[in-house]
């Protein structure tokens, strides 16, 4: 599958699991602790996860921004 086709499907999926994760601690005093401790932690980890590979697959556009900046930085210090 294609990074931009992983993407596609990940970034939503980010969404959801980041809502999960806020929902749930606005509610946590109205759900079961077992359901608590399932949506919360458990969403927790594969947000985690998930977040790790949104980060892996747009590793380039990291680094190439982090360069950009570096480069701009030294320029300024120079000048």
């Amino acid at each position: 599958m294609k990074r931009n086709s992983v993407l596609k499907i990940l970034n939503p999926v980010l969404a959801l699991l980041f809502l999960n994760q806020i929902l749930v601690g606005l509610f946590s005093r109205s759900l079961p602790h077992d359901a608590f401790e399932i949506l919360h932690k458990g969403g927790g980890m594969i947000l985690a996860m998930a977040t790790l590979l949104h980060v892996i697959l747009n590793w380039r556009w990291v680094k190439a921004n982090l360069a950009l900046r570096s480069y701009e930085q030294r320029k300024k210090h120079d000048d």
